[in-house]
C-alpha cells in the first residue's frame, strides 16, 4: 500500500511542477485520486481471505456441521464410489439398531472377505461392541460383513437399513450395496451426502468415543484369542481440534477421507474423495488440512438475530381491544459467516389480521438469506392477544349500556 501512495505523491508533484491548472481541475484530480485509493483499499480487504488453493481430490465438500451449510465444494454433488468411508454409516446403523452386548457368530461369507481384514474365522464368536473398534480403527472388511449379517440378517438386509437411514438424513444421491465399501455396482455417494452423514454421526457420543480411541484390545469369546487394533487416522494427532473420523481406499474410489474438527465453537466436516491413487496416500491429509484451515480462518460465528426481535405492528380488524399486534421471532440465530457474506431478512406477514388472535399464534414467517440464497425460515408470532367482537359480546355491551343508562335516569 505504501508503494501505491508513493506513486500518487509522485504524480501530484510532477503535475504541480509542469502544469498550471485551476482550482476546479485540481479538485477533479484529487477526487480521482481518492477513488483510486478507495478501490485499492477495498481490494486489500477482500484479499485477506485465505484461499484453499489447489486440491488433489476430485470431489470435496467443507460443511458447517451445526447446520449442514456448505462452505466450499468441488464437484460435491457428483455420484462416485466412497470406499471404506461407507463404514461411517455401518457404525451409525449398528449403534442405533443393535444390542452392543450381543455375540456375533462369524459366517463363512464374512470370513472370506478380502483385505483389509482382521482374519476372523468361520464359527468364531465376538462381542458386537468389540467388533466396532475393529471396523473403524483398522477398517476390517470381514468384520463389516459379520456385523451386517448379525444386525440386518444379511448383507442385503443391512444395506436396506443403510439406505433407509441415508434417505432419512437427506442423502438422496447415496446408495449402499455393501457394509464395507468394497467396489460394487450401484454403491455410491456424493461428497455432499457423505458430509451430511458424517455431520449426523459426530452428534453421537458413542460414535465419537469409538473413532477417537487410539488402540483397543479384545478377545474371541470361546478361544480367548486376543487382538489389538490401532487407529489409522493421522488427522486426529496432526490437527488441532480434530474429532476423526474415517479413511478409505479402493481402486475405483482412490484415497478418501472424511474428517471433522471443532475449534472455538466452530464444528466443521470435510470430505475428500478420489484424493490421489498410490503412491500418493498423503494427498488426502493435505487436502483435508487445507479445507479445514480455510474454514477455521475465514469463518466466524456471528449473531444475526436476537430472540424476541419485534417488527412493525399489524392492524387487527374486529378486535375488542382496537389495538394492533406486535410480530416477533422466538429464537436467537448465530451463523458461521465469512466477512464477504451478507445476511438479509425478508418478513412475510399480512398487512392486517382479523380477530381473534392469540398471543404466541403464528402469523407469518421471516426468511433469512445468505448472499441471496435461502438459509432458513423462522416462524413469526403475535405478541399480544386480540379478542373478537362477536354477536354475543355486542349483545352484552348493549344490555349493560341499557342498564347503566336506565339507572342513571332513575337516579
Amino acid at each position: 500500500m505504501s508503494y501505491f501512495f508513493e506513486i500518487i505523491v509522485t504524480i501530484q508533484k510532477t503535475i504541480s511542477k509542469k502544469l498550471r491548472f485551476s482550482k476546479q481541475t485540481g479538485c477533479i484530480l484529487l477526487a480521482g485520486l481518492f477513488v483510486l485509493t478507495t478501490i485499492f483499499n477495498n481490494q486489500t480487504v477482500y484479499a485477506k481471505e485465505k484461499e484453499i488453493g489447489t486440491l488433489y481430490a476430485g470431489y470435496a465438500v467443507l460443511m458447517d456441521a451445526s447446520n449442514r451449510r456448505v462452505l466450499f465444494e468441488k464437484n460435491g454433488y457428483e455420484q462416485v464410489p466412497m470406499a471404506s468411508t461407507t463404514k461411517i454409516m455401518t457404525l451409525i446403523v449398528t449403534l442405533e439398531n443393535a444390542n452392543l452386548d450381543d455375540v456375533v457368530n462369524v459366517s463363512e461369507y464374512a470370513a472370506s472377505m478380502p483385505d483389509v481384514q482382521l482374519g476372523i474365522c468361520t464359527g468364531e464368536k465376538y462381542r458386537l461392541s468389540d467388533l466396532l473398534y475393529s471396523l473403524m480403527l483398522e477398517s476390517h472388511n470381514d468384520v463389516a460383513v459379520a456385523i451386517a449379517e448379525h444386525v440386518g440378517g444379511s448383507v442385503e438386509g443391512f444395506a436396506k437399513m443403510m439406505n433407509e437411514k441415508a434417505a432419512e438424513l437427506g442423502a438422496n444421491h447415496t446408495h449402499f450395496v455393501t457394509p464395507n465399501g468394497l467396489d460394487a455396482d450401484g454403491h455410491y455417494t456424493t461428497a455432499y451426502d457423505l458430509a451430511l452423514i458424517a455431520s449426523y454421526a459426530i452428534e453421537n457420543e458413542e460414535f465419537l468415543k469409538i473413532v477417537q480411541t487410539p488402540n483397543y484390545t479384545f478377545h474371541e469369546q470361546e478361544s480367548g484369542k486376543a487382538y489389538t487394533v490401532n487407529n489409522k487416522d493421522r488427522f486426529l494427532n496432526e490437527y488441532q481440534g480434530a474429532l476423526g473420523i474415517k479413511t478409505g481406499f479402493t481402486g475405483k474410489a482412490g484415497y478418501c477421507f472424511v474428517g471433522a474438527a471443532e475449534r472455538e465453537g466452530k464444528k466443521l466436516v470435510s470430505v475428500v474423495l478420489a484424493s490421489g491413487w498410490p503412491p500418493n496416500k498423503n494427498y488426502k491429509w493435505q487436502d483435508t488440512k487445507s479445507m479445514m484451515n480455510y474454514g477455521m480462518e475465514n469463518y466466524q460465528i456471528k449473531k444475526v438475530l436476537d430472540k424476541g426481535k419485534t417488527f412493525k405492528q399489524i392492524k387487527v380488524c374486529n378486535s375488542i381491544e382496537k389495538s394492533p399486534v406486535t410480530p416477533y421471532v422466538d429464537e436467537d440465530l448465530s451463523i458461521l459467516l465469512s466477512d464477504q457474506e451478507e445476511v438479509s431478512f425478508e418478513l412475510n406477514v399480512p398487512n392486517q389480521l382479523t380477530a381473534p388472535v392469540k398471543a404466541g399464534e403464528t402469523i407469518g414467517e421471516l426468511s433469512i438469506k445468505i448472499g441471496g440464497e435461502q438459509y432458513k425460515i423462522l416462524p413469526v408470532y403475535a405478541k399480544e392477544t386480540r379478542r373478537e367482537i362477536t354477536f354475543q359480546y355486542t349483545l352484552k355491551r348493549i344490555f349493560f349500556k341499557y342498564i347503566i343508562d336506565f339507572f342513571s335516569l332513575t337516579c
